[in-house]
């Protein structure tokens, strides 16, 4: 297994290719479908409608192995999500091997049919690698000259100038047309398999920029981090100096605005534990056990206490509770989102949590402008945003690739009335099994330290 020792990266950069490679070879098991029922009905017609004798045993026997093939291959890649260029080339080997086994019981290189060869070189020229394919030529050459020495000859009435009405040209004419059809249906799949493959590759590429681009944020807000945490403490010393001396301390307005100017402080903090967390840690060391219902009441709370907000709506349609790890990067996410609403939405803002299957849903609603619809197909793209300042659009990206690494995803799109923008809603969908503390949402590695932990 040369893959199995393939280095991360590249494994990825070829996934979309073994998946496109995946949907080739049911294209080819297709094909293969196509070829026994074109045998089975030539056989049919040169036998009892021209009266031509062939070795019908031994035919049906070819037969009968690349039906057992098919169906054996069938059953093989149904199931098995990835194909590599050697299991193709394995693949078009068999159909190279079945049309000469039944070209040799046929008139060998004489028969019209011959030229299905072109078939399997072409086919081998849009789906394998270039060894691959030359091989295919090579082999299929060697195949045809063989024919030309070794077949079983087939008795047809010497018939070549009569045209059209010649048995021999009738059939290359058939053989033609079949070729045709099959490579302008066949090839046209490849091609979207193939361009299928190369927009998921583009995806992936894609992503990798932008977490390389996380990472460069997650160095930057690390050290903006160390540079800020000094004078915070500093400040945070002397707020707490100022307010024990007597000075202050008999002075009631003063206490007042030193107390204030703590309680920012401590919110400067927050901010810069935050941008650190929003950098790309999605579950960090400072896990808490709760529950899903309480996780979410409280952050509702929280941001109905802290910010000014005519009315908040947030409904609960979860139903039976369930134990939770969350830390502050999943609360950082959600607060983000509930920030942006409230940014386009001061007066009202809907927060509406509920569970499908495995997933938790989460809902922001709210009654601004709306996104327009450039922005709505580019939400998690950098530094696309609406608001005309510096760094705009980061606190989204953020979003999105904490719910991607979590396995969940982000999508946003507008509500309308009356043929008008009425508002926007931006859904969060988080898999329950990445944040479930209960077993059946655990992952195998999970399972097998829980049972550790009870054994121990």
């Amino acid at each position: 297994m040369i893959d199995s020792v393939l280095p991360p990266g590249p494994e990825i950069a070829r996934a979309p290719d073994r998946a496109a490679g995946h949907k080739n070879m049911l294209q080819l098991i297709q094909l293969r479908w196509i070829a026994v029922f074109g045998q089975i009905t030539t056989i049919i017609v040169v036998i009892f409608g021209f009266d031509i004798q062939l070795p019908l045993p031994h035919m049906l026997e070819v037969l009968a192995c690349l039906i057992a093939f098919n169906i054996g291959s069938h059953l093989r890649w149904h199931e098995r999500p990835y194909v590599t260029n050697r299991e193709l080339f394995l693949a078009l080997l068999v159909d190279v091997a079945t049309l000469t086994a039944q070209l040799y019981l046929s008139g060998g290189a004489s028969n019209p049919f011959a030229f299905l060869y072109l078939l399997q070189v072409i086919l081998s020229a849009v789906l394998l690698e270039a060894w691959s394919t030359w091989t295919i030529v090579c082999i299929t050459g060697l195949c045809f000259a063989g024919l030309s020495q070794f077949f079983m000859p087939l008795s047809l009435p010497p018939d070549h100038d009569e045209g059209l009405f010649s048995l021999y040209v009738e059939g290359m004419l058939i053989s033609f047309l079949l070729i045709a059809a099959l490579l302008a249906i066949f090839i046209t799949r490849i091609s979207s398999n193939r361009r299928a493959g190369d927009a998921q590759l583009a995806a992936l590429r894609q992503r990798a920029a932008e977490e390389d681009h996380i990472v460069r944020m997650g160095l930057l807000a690390s050290g903006a981090a160390h540079e800020l945490g000094t004078p915070l403490a500093t400040l945070a010393v002397i707020l707490g100096d100022w307010k024990r001396m007597p000075e202050f301390s008999s002075n009631p307005v003063l206490i007042e605005e030193i107390s204030e100017m703590q309680i920012q402080l401590q919110r400067c903090k927050t901010i810069v534990s935050g941008i650190l967390l929003s950098a790309g840690e999605a579950r960090g060391e400072s896990s808490v056990k709760t529950t899903l219902n309480t996780f979410l009441g409280d952050i509702a709370d929280e941001f109905r206490a802290t910010r000014p907000i005519v009315a908040f709506d947030y409904r609960n349609h979860i139903g039976q509770d369930m134990p939770v790890a969350f830390d502050s990067a999943l609360k950082q996410m959600i607060c983000n989102v509930l920030d942006n609403a409230l940014e386009a939405s001061p007066r009202w803002l809907g927060f509406t949590a509920a569970r499908e299957a495995n997933e938790l849903i989460l809902s922001v609603d709210d009654t601004g402008p709306g996104f327009v619809p450039s922005m709505l197909d580019q939400i998690g793209k950098p530094y696309q945003s609406t608001k005309a300042k510096t760094g705009g659009g980061l606190g989204l990206f953020f979003v999105v690739n904490v719910a991607r690494k979590l396995g969940g995803a982000v999508t946003a799109h507008n509500r309308t009335e009356n043929g008008h923008v009425a508002g926007a809603t931006v859904r969060l969908t988080l898999p329950l099994s990445a944040i479930s503390l209960e077993p059946e949402h655990l992952s195998a590695e999970e399972h097998e330290h829980e049972d550790k932990r009870h054994v121990d």
